[in-house]
């Protein structure tokens, strides 16, 4: 990256230890899938708040766990010479996992540079100076991860983007300081509930192309959440409601699940489109 200027020594990948490698991006790739569950929402609250971590430094906060292995020279040989061959199960194994990772992992970042992955790794494992600190590396990941959803969802954002400006001018509609737009569709005058209650609603949940991703009308049963557990749009908006209201709130993706999404049906920086209405204050 700019600002740093580095000799590295040209690495080996036989005499590096192979079950170090790939239990190090194994436990990488146990992180990820975790990290994508976890984005999974509830049925019945498509709203709730989602666990947002780094992508890949938590593989080489786990280096410290695994065990050291040495390759017989016989091993290295043949290793160089192209003529590598499983012959234990341990053999197949580490293989095996090396595949997917290339195949679940690595793949997310395009081209990759083994020099520097492996002296990366190296240096980090043994204790020695490396290149960037943890939170430097942390920092680094992330700003890749934005940008290659920048560039990937950037067709996404503008339609949002679009569809907010053209809503902002429909008659009846109110847009708060923080983007956050809504409509009184019924209006009552009952109590507002505050961001610490926990509040009974009916509801309807759209992309702004009319998708529906969730509805507990659908489902014929209201659904009941604290109010200070679900996305802001959610936390906002609806301590503008009296008891016995409706309103249409337009959600901007900074106020939803922004880069992260939620499941399937609410992918990355959507903008959306809700019915709400206010049954109860518990």
């Amino acid at each position: 990256m700019p600002g740093y200027s580095v000799v590295l020594k040209r690495w080996n990948f036989v005499k590096f230890e192979s079950v170090l490698i790939t239990w190090i991006l194994y436990n990488t790739a146990i992180y990820l899938s975790l990290h994508q569950s976890l984005n999974l929402p509830k049925q019945g609250q498509p709203f709730m708040k989602t666990i947002s971590s780094s992508l890949v430094i938590a593989g080489l906060l786990l280096i410290s766990g695994c065990n050291e292995t040495t390759k017989s020279d016989e091993r290295t040989e043949a290793t160089q010479s192209g003529e590598l061959t499983l012959s234990t199960v341990e053999e197949k194994r580490n293989y095996a996992l090396g595949m997917m990772i290339s195949e679940r992992v690595l793949k997310r970042y395009g081209k990759i540079d083994y020099q520097f992955l492996l002296h990366g790794i190296s240096a980090q494992h043994q204790g020695e100076k490396t290149l960037l600190t943890l939170a430097e590396a942390e920092q680094v990941l992330n700003e890749y991860q934005k940008m290659i959803n920048d560039e990937k969802f950037a067709e996404v954002k503008a339609r949002g983007i679009e569809f907010l400006k053209a809503n902002a001018l429909v008659e009846g509609v109110t847009e708060t300081s923080s983007g956050l737009q809504y409509q009184v569709i019924t209006a009552a005058d009952g109590p507002k509930p505050t961001a610490f209650d926990t509040v009974s609603v009916h509801y309807r949940g759209t992309l702004i192309d009319g998708t529906e991703f969730d509805s507990s009308y659908t489902r014929g049963e209201p659904t009941t959440f604290p109010l200070n557990q679900v996305i802001p749009g959610w936390t906002e908006g609806v301590q503008l409601m009296n008891v016995g209201s409706k309103f249409k709130f337009v959600v901007p993706s900074e106020l939803g699940y922004g880069e992260r999404g939620a499941g399937q049906s609410i992918g990355p920086f959507e903008t959306l489109v809700f019915e709400v209405e206010l049954l109860e204050i518990q």
